[in-house]
């Protein structure tokens, strides 16, 4: 009313009224939009602003008052009604009760109307059109009402729940102040249980089969207008026995002893359901292995010796070898050779290494293999930096990637930039992998088989196809050389100072190169097969109903079937097996879980996980041992023949181990032999290294042949290498032998044979071999061409005999070797009187000698050389130290003892006194036996 007096006062002074025209001339004004409130079930709306009309022809009767207000809208339940004509204060108010619940807002138009010309107002006029917007309060007229008429749970005693069950109750008022539920309450008192604010019932203590088997309750509801409901719900909660479903009869540690083959995990093991109705049921057993070298327990022969056991294809490089004078580029590296002798390098973004250039030729074919164990996860904060594995760029003035293999951002790249002289046009150049395993923190082995222009990844046996392929021109043919590096790229041109940059961060094994060929799936999966897995014992008795699958490495099962008790059977055939001889021992992982399906019902029984652990016990290490003869002396002349001489020809290499002796409880065990392979042998050479000019070590052609082995050969020694048996490593050393083209400057020679098995886990003794040149006539008379031991000398090969065959220098070598002094005196008496009758034989014999003086440098002829045993060549070097003043005597004697043998020899038919001295050398004979073997002379 104030609002519209003033209003009018105000038309008024501006002289609205000051012509007293009855026509009507002008339209009423209304605001352009009104917004109002009204409570449900009450009829009047309050507007803001007020409902006023305003018209210029005030005073004027009729012309200057509102008679009306009209509202447009589809079934708007309201109305408007004029208070006062000539003020034009209006009223909106509802036609029936508002309900909120039907329609919370309203929005229609309204128009006001003067009187016009008279009372019944005609020629009136109409204001412009409004918008006017309701909106409805609402009423807490409604009570909170439950889902269900009654809830029902089923809990087993012992145990307390985070949430037994849920109660869930409705409002149907339109706003959230009062159509949310705000709380919940048990109204039963004295109960064991309790509700949060959203209808979650939990027990408050351990609930006792034996004392209550069921429980009922009941619940209220309040929205958060503080309205209650008006009925309660009954909650009934039933006790269950403790029943435990889940894997029962499981074993905690499996123990694992090499060698056994299959071994069941869980002999005894069943599943407990508790009687719930089951519609299938699927285990997974997962065997973790990851700690495991590099994933598992693989093979850890060297590179070559397990491609050449694969089958591979040869002339492959390794380019992280072992550290040692001829692979001395890995030596700054930082290695882990671990427990199981598994050969690998850790890079922390710092380290790397050149590759010499003799080691891989610079221009890679249009076929070639590249191959490597890696493991690899993300580094924080540096993902957009390339990590290199291996590159081949220019070493000076200029900045070009000929081929590199890195990864950028989790992503695998090869880049292969030809040169002009092998292509001239646009051609692939860098094949990018997006895989899981490049960043997930494990090992795995990448092949890239390259048929340009087509490149293909394996990883752990599986194809993958690249999906980029960028192109690229050729490179320019330059005379710049090229740098190959591993763990880092070299840049050494473009920069003030050559160096690394791109350096790779994590660990590699086993990183080779095959140009000119690539390498079959097949050999590819031999090469990162798994040693270990899990195994089903008797499958062929497997019931049919049961489906089960393997992962390729095998360290993953899983069984499913529908009956309980084929179910159990089937998982009491799970096995372990490990088919490595010498395996590595520790801890192995089991982790089994299961699920259950029921009929009928949404929720199932929980099956608990199992985790237990394979124990794989340590393997009785073998015993490697080298045995032969420890010095030869040869003529000089023999070094020089065109095959040399024969350095190991009576080698033997036997392995044993140490077994429990069950008979004998004071013994700690027996030595038993065995048989295994070995990976390699080296024939090293001590001293200074051999002359490529007048030295070398050779071995036969054909000394290979049906052998799975390989030999490498170099001034500092002879390495024979690949995965083959002791003997067929023994038959090749044996004919192993050495070749001097100046042997009148040799005096000596040294080598030492080792041999290893499992690249390096277990070798064998150091055998040391010693070869003298004999280079004088005195020499050549203690020189007994003996070409292998004789038969009754052949080396034994039980264990137990191996300190009986070779003892050293005992101290009751003296006193044999006096009785067969004073033996030796007597026989040179009796030789001394017949020699009387043969003067003339002996004067014949001294003049073949001295002719054999004469000629020393001559070449040996023992084509048909007799061989013949002197017993005294071993046992006079005790005797001679001894007594050093008569060494001249002793050397005649020796020289007149020889004479007449040779005459008894020569003239041994002539008479009967004869047969008495042709015993002698038979005696000497036997002697033989007793001599020492670590020393014999050529």
């Amino acid at each position: 009313m104030l609002r519209a007096a003033l209003v009018l006062a105000a038309l008024v002074a501006v002289g609205w009224g000051a012509t007293h025209s009855k026509v009507n001339k002008h339209k009423p004004w209304i605001e352009t939009s009104y917004h109002g409130v009204i409570t449900e079930n009450t009829d009047i709306v309050m507007l803001d602003p007020p409902l006023v009309a305003l018209d210029k022809d005030a005073p004027i009767p009729y012309a200057g008052e509102i008679c009306a207000f009209n509202i447009h809208g589809l079934e708007a339940p309201f109305e408007a009604v004029v208070l006062n004509g000539t003020s034009g204060e209006g009223q909106l108010r509802a036609r029936r009760l508002i309900d909120c619940e039907l329609q919370k807002e309203y929005t229609f138009i309204i128009q006001a109307h003067d009187c016009g010309s008279g009372p019944g107002g005609t020629e009136g006029k109409k204001s412009h059109k409004a918008v006017v917007h309701i909106q409805v309060n609402d009423v807490n007229e409604f009570a909170p009402v439950f889902r269900e008429p009654h809830y029902r749970a089923a809990v087993t005693e012992g145990k307390i729940y985070d949430t037994i069950m849920q109660v869930e109750a409705t409002d149907q008022d339109c706003s959230p102040q009062y159509s949310q539920i705000c709380n919940y309450q048990i109204t039963t008192s004295n109960t064991p249980f309790a509700i949060d604010r959203n209808g979650n019932i939990r027990n408050t203590e351990k609930l006792n089969y034996d004392r209550q088997q069921q429980y009922e309750i009941l619940v209220t509801a309040w929205d958060c207008g503080q309205k209650r409901a008006l009925h309660n719900v009954p909650v009934r909660i039933d006790v269950k026995p403790v029943c435990k479903p889940g894997w029962q009869g499981s074993n905690k540690q499996v123990d694992y002893e090499p060698g056994t083959g299959s071994k069941q995990l869980f002999p005894k093991m069943h599943l407990e359901t508790c009687g719930g109705p089951l519609s299938s049921v699927r285990t997974t057993v997962e065997l973790q292995t990851s700690h495991i070298g590099k994933g598992c327990d693989r093979e850890t022969y060297s590179e070559k010796s397990l491609q050449k056991l694969c089958g591979a294809s040869s002339g492959s490089t390794d380019l992280l070898p072992a550290p040692s004078p001829a692979t001395n580029w890995t030596v700054n590296l930082v290695s882990d050779s671990g427990r199981d002798s598994d050969l690998i390098f850790r890079f922390d973004g710092h380290q790397a290494a050149k590759i010499p250039d003799r080691v891989v030729l610079q221009n890679l074919t249009d076929q070639f293999t590249i191959a490597t164990w890696m493991k690899h996860g993300p580094s924080p904060g540096l993902r957009a930096e390339k990590e290199t594995l291996l590159c081949n760029s220019d070493k000076t003035e200029m900045n070009r990637h000929h081929y590199s293999l890195y990864v950028h951002n989790c992503r695998l790249v090869f880049l292969l930039r030809r040169d002009f002289t092998q292509v001239d046009t646009f051609r692939p150049a860098e094949f990018h992998w997006k895989l899981e395993q490049i960043c997930d923190k494990e090992w795995h082995y990448y092949v890239i088989n390259v048929e340009f222009p087509v490149v293909t990844l394996y990883v752990d046996g599986v194809t993958y196809d690249p999906y980029l392929v960028t192109d690229d021109w050729p490179i320019h043919p330059s005379q710049i050389d090229m740098q190959l590096t591993v763990g880092a790229c070299w840049q050494g041109g473009e920069v003030t100072k050559p160096r690394f940059t791109q350096y790779f961060r994590g660990s590699l094994s086993g990183l080779t190169i095959r140009p000119g060929k690539i390498e079959s799936q097949k050999v590819i999966s031999c090469l990162q097969a798994c040693k270990e897995g899990l195994d089903i014992n008797s499958l062929e008795s497997l019931d049919k109903s049961i489906k089960f699958h393997f992962n390729p490495a095998q360290s993953i099962l899983v069984m499913e079937g529908d009956d309980l008790g084929n179910i159990n059977a089937a998982v009491r055939k799970v096995s372990y097996i490990n088919s490595r001889q010498f395996p590595t021992p520790g801890i192995r992982r089991l982790h089994i879980s299961t699920l259950v399906q029921c009929f009928g019902e949404d929720t199932c029984i929980t099956i608990p996980d199992i985790d237990a652990v394979v124990m794989v016990q340590q393997p009785s290490e073998p015993r490697i041992t080298i045995t032969g003869v420890e010095k030869l002396s040869w003529l000089a002349a023999d070094f020089r023949s065109s095959e040399g001489i024969a350095l190991f020809q009576d080698v033997h290499i036997i392995s044993t181990v140490t077994t429990a002796d069950h008979h004998a409880a004071r013994r700690p065990g027996v030595l038993e032999e065995i048989i295994h392979n070995l990976d390699y042998c080296d024939v090293l050479v001590l001293g200074e290294e051999l002359d490529p000019q007048f030295e070398a070590l050779q071995l036969q052609q054909g000394a290979l042949l049906r052998k799975h082995l390989d030999v490498t050969n170099s001034t500092s020694g002879m390495s024979i290498y690949g995965v083959d048996s002791m003997s067929n490593y023994e038959q090749v050393i044996r004919q192993v032998r050495y070749y001097s083209r100046q042997p009148k400057s040799l005096l000596e020679r040294r080598f030492r044979l080792t041999c290893s098995e499992l690249n390096g886990r277990y070798t064998s003794n150091e055998f040391s071999l010693e070869v003298k040149a004999m280079h004088n006539s005195e020499d050549e008379d203690h020189i007994s061409h003996i070409i292998a031991p004789p038969q009754y000398m052949q080396v034994a090969h039980h264990p137990s005999m191996l300190q009986e065959l070779f003892p050293s220098h005992s101290s009751d070598v003296p006193n044999a070797a006096t009785v067969l002094i004073v033996m030796c005196i007597a026989a040179l008496v009796v030789v001394a009187v017949l020699g009387i009758y043969r003067i003339h034989l002996t004067h014949q014999q001294e003049m073949k000698l001295a002719e054999s003086i004469k000629e020393p440098d001559e070449t040996w002829n023992d084509s048909a050389l007799t061989i013949t045993v002197n017993p005294m060549e071993t046992l006079q070097e005790p005797q001679a130290a001894e007594d050093g003043s008569d060494e001249e005597e002793d050397e005649e004697e020796e020289e007149e003892r020889d004479d007449d043998d040779d005459d008894i020899t020569s003239v041994e038919s002539d008479d009967s006194e004869e047969e008495m001295d042709d015993q002698l050398p038979r005696v000497q004979c036997k002697t033989v036996q007793k001599w020492d073997k670590t020393t014999i002379s050529y």
